[in-house]
Order: structure tokens, then sequence, then C-alpha cells
């Protein structure tokens, strides 16, 4: 799910020297859950109960010395384990919730609760679905804009900026709809999505190979 949005707007979470990129004079901001499957170190094999489990992202896009990836606000996951390691490891910003993903008929329905709970719970509820066959962005499209992306940006409690290189295939990407009965992903940012609806994509799976963060020198 991707909506419009200043740069001006984003500007103020995302650290310099990251610059907040734009398509066609917008930013962009995503609410992207899924399912994770298989998760393990490479060379060894997944384990039960750590390698399977929900995921829900907000992001945006960026650029840095001229490679463009992408910048995560929040990544809620339903692993506490996972959570944990990808702070300590990745230096990414994941908070543990409470979430389910069941099969709709076509599509799927979606919960996230983050936790623990307070006054002001961060929630995501809805269901989607595909809607055409599957394609490839083409080059140059804001779908391949928005998709293809082949690194992500992060920075430690200690300030450092790093980044970490993420290798796939190109997306088998679908249209899609959806419904969404709450959306308070991005309350603890202090925005507010446009009342405009959301730019839909659906991918059925994707075989994702992230490697390691790199420390940016930066002079």
């Amino acid at each position: 799910m991707h909506w419009p949005l200043r740069a001006s707007l984003l500007r103020p979470l995302v650290p310099q020297p990251l610059e907040v990129q734009e398509f066609d004079g917008s930013a962009w901001i995503g609410i992207i859950p899924f399912h994770m499957e298989g998760v393990t170190r490479r060379g060894l094999p997944a384990l039960p109960g750590m390698s399977a489990f929900p995921e829900l992202n907000v992001r945006t896009y960026v650029t840095l010395q001229g490679k463009p990836g992408v910048w995560f606000f929040s990544l809620d996951a339903a692993n506490s384990m996972a959570v944990w390691a990808a702070r300590r490891f990745f230096h990414l910003p994941y908070f543990h919730a409470a979430m389910s993903v069941h099969a709709s008929g076509p599509g799927f329905a979606y919960q996230s609760r983050r936790l623990p709970q307070n006054d002001r719970p961060v929630l995501f509820l809805g269901s989607y679905r595909p809607i055409s066959a599957s394609y490839e962005a083409k080059r140059g499209s804001l779908d391949h804009w928005l998709t293809e992306r082949y690194c992500l940006y992060a920075r430690s409690a200690a300030g450092n900026l790093y980044r970490a290189e993420v290798h796939h295939s190109p997306w088998p990407l679908q249209h899609a709809e959806a419904e969404t009965a709450v959306n308070s992903m991005l309350d603890p940012h202090g925005l507010a999505l446009p009342s405009s609806p959301p730019l839909l994509h659906f991918a059925r799976s994707l075989d994702v190979a992230v490697w390691p963060p790199e420390k940016l020198l930066l002079g």
C-alpha cells in the first residue's frame, strides 16, 4: 500500500545525509504487510517456530551516494527473537507485535497490534487480494521505482549510518484491492495519510537475500 506525500513532511524523520527521493514531484510512504517464511542465515537450516512469522513495515525511499534504497520508519514482527536480532545486528526499528494472517477466499485477512499496548495502540486490520495476472514492472515506471529496491539504510543507536545490500529477482507484481478497517501505523511518526486511496500491489512470493549491513564512511 503506497501513498504520495510531500517530501517536506518526511524530511524531519529521515537522517541526513540521506535524501528523500521523489517520483514526479512526490515522495511516497508505504505500509507493507506480508508473511516471512524460511528465514535463516545462509548455510543454516530454517528452525521450526523461528523462521516463519507475519511482518509489517512502514517505509519510504531514499538515496545516498547515488544508490537508491529503503528507509524504514518501523517494522513490526510476531517473532520476538527476530525483533531482537534485527535491532541488534541490522540497527532496524523493529517492534514485537501480536499478528495474524489468514487466507480469505482469493486473498488474506491481516491483523497487527504492537506490544505492549498503551493508550494509543498501533494497529493494522485489513484484507487484500490480487485482481490481475502477474507482471514485471517496466523500468522507469512508478511500479518499478517503488518495488525494485536493492539496499536498505539504517542508523545505529550511536548515530552511524549503515547500508545492507538486498538481492532478489524482479517482483512478480499483481494489481490488488484492499479494505482497511483500522490503520494507525503512522500515528507514532506524527503523519497522516492522504484521503485518496492507496496504490496497491500484491505479490504471491519472492526469495530475498539480505547481506550484513556495512557502516558508511561519510566525509
